[in-house]
């Protein structure tokens, strides 16, 4: 049986971007389309669409690092778009069996890590405001991004003397900062890392040249120097 093949309007509808999008990244062999009509009509396999959107770590790192387009179904503007999306995650994550001990602890971290970045460049976006967030509940992974100021440069508000990003997310993620806006949900990226060693979650957090890996119920909390510097902040939560 013939697969059915989508238009690329539908395909459009179906990644969240515009047609000139779609035209684009089939010039520059991104997302090639199949063309028929003597090359005019462009038309593409459901299967190929779901394939290409799920590589949410390529998506999240190429729109921080170079402003590269995603499909929009994974843009949120707005800390309230987030939090519907969030929802919508953890409707998701309760029906699915072998969830039930995990997936309010799952939606807690998500939230925080997202908060975290609309709380913290809060009117001082450098560009484009508002932050990545794609899930693949089978693949169960979760990612998050954000083209924001970063770890160092927010903290530095409240400790002037942070030298590095290592030292500047070790902070974030341990202590409590004095003088910082309070965190909307709870203790932020502290809390972060306290659900994290206690449970089966693996977390990969990112700012700057800062890298934070952690290994579900690892007590041992580290933050190494990686080998490229990020712009924003950059997670991946896997359960």
């Amino acid at each position: 049986m013939e697969e059915k093949l989508l238009t690329i309007g539908q395909a459009a509808e179906y990644l969240g971007v515009s047609l000139n999008t779609l035209r684009r990244w089939d010039e520059n062999g991104k997302l090639v389309a199949i063309k028929k009509g003597g090359g005019t009509h462009r038309y593409y396999r459901e299967n190929d669409l779901e394939i290409f959107a799920s590589d949410l770590m390529k998506f999240a790192s190429e729109w921080i690092q170079d402003g590269i387009e995603f499909p929009g179904t994974f843009y949120c503007p707005t800390s309230s778009i987030f939090n519907a999306r969030l929802t919508k995650m953890q409707d998701i994550l309760i029906r699915k069996p072998g969830f039930e001990e995990l997936y309010s602890l799952i939606v807690l971290i998500t939230g925080e890590i997202g908060d975290n970045s609309f709380a913290h460049n809060l009117g001082k976006w450098p560009d484009t405001a508002g932050i990545f967030f794609g899930y693949d509940l089978e693949k169960r992974i979760i990612v998050l991004a954000d083209r924001g100021l970063g770890v160092l440069a927010t903290l530095r508000q409240a400790r002037p003397k942070l030298s590095n990003h290592v030292e500047a997310v070790k902070v974030a993620f341990t202590e409590f900062v004095s003088g910082r806006a309070p965190e909307k949900r709870g203790n932020g990226l502290k809390l972060v890392r306290e659900v994290v060693a206690d449970r089966p979650i693996d977390l990969f957090f990112t700012s700057g040249d800062a890298e934070v890996r952690m290994k579900g119920q690892d007590k041992v909390f580290r933050v190494t120097r990686g080998q490229r510097v990020v712009r924003g902040c950059l997670a991946k939560i896997e359960f």
